[in-house]
């Protein structure tokens, strides 16, 4: 299992939303590279990115701030928002991403993805956003009506390596994660289950790394201090 600390990119800013919501934003720096400094000496090797204006817009909004984290070859990279053709994932990969997370397209175009994984493998991932049972589209805010577990299923039918499972009613909540969720995903043992939103103690991520997920993101809970970054990758 691995540590995945969350950056949320809005406005060249490091950010954390609430429940996905945009209008509810807290600001955690304007510095990109001290948060590296921080992440790194905590013993993080990974990092999960988002360009939340990308998420919304469906274009690359942030790309110096990634530029600049990037530069730091320390951390495996996942990276999302706003990826939705070709060109943009051979954009992000030559840039350095390690793996592009494929969010609102998947739902739109799945064919599409199916194509993508054939041709980049385990080089893409896709982000499932959950919200009552059912996936988000277009940075969280339109519900696509597709059940979000069924729709896991049919990702994995056609290839899909790596599913990153987020509860957004969870996400920055600091109120813990959807466990249930996770448990019914994990018995599929052909995909890897990157668990995200809510994740807000050491105790679930020993759960979760017990249950079987692959990884765990963890944003808010860092920022604030509920969780030691240190301690957390050290679990794995």
């Amino acid at each position: 299992m691995r540590i995945f600390p969350a950056i949320d990119i809005k406005n060249g800013q490091i950010v954390r939303l609430t429940e996905g919501k945009y209008d509810q934003v807290k600001v955690y720096s304007k510095d990109p590279e001290e948060v590296l400094e921080h992440f790194t000496k905590e013993g993080a090797t990974a990092l999960h990115i988002v360009d939340l204006d990308g998420a919304k817009s469906g274009t690359i909004e942030n790309q110096n701030t990634i530029k600049t984290i990037l530069k730091n070859r320390h951390f495996v990279t996942q990276l999302g928002g706003g990826i939705r053709d070709e060109s943009t994932i051979n954009h992000y990969l030559n840039m350095g991403v390690d793996r592009v997370i494929l969010g609102t397209v998947a739902v739109e175009n799945p064919k599409f993805v199916e194509e993508m994984v054939k041709k980049y493998d385990q080089q893409i991932a896709v982000g499932v956003d959950e919200k009552d049972g059912q996936v988000r589209a277009n940075g969280w805010l339109v519900n696509s009506k597709v059940n979000a577990i069924e729709f896991c299923k049919m990702l994995t039918a056609m290839g899909v390596a790596t599913i990153i499972y987020t509860d957004i009613s969870k996400d920055g909540m600091m109120a813990g994660c959807d466990m249930a969720s996770y448990r019914q995903l994990c018995k599929d043992r052909n995909v890897n289950i990157i668990a995200s939103g809510g994740v807000t103690s050491i105790a679930e991520i020993k759960e979760l790394k017990r249950i079987g997920v692959a990884g765990v993101i963890v944003g808010k809970a860092i920022y604030e201090g509920k969780i030691a970054l240190r301690e957390a990758t050290a679990i794995c």
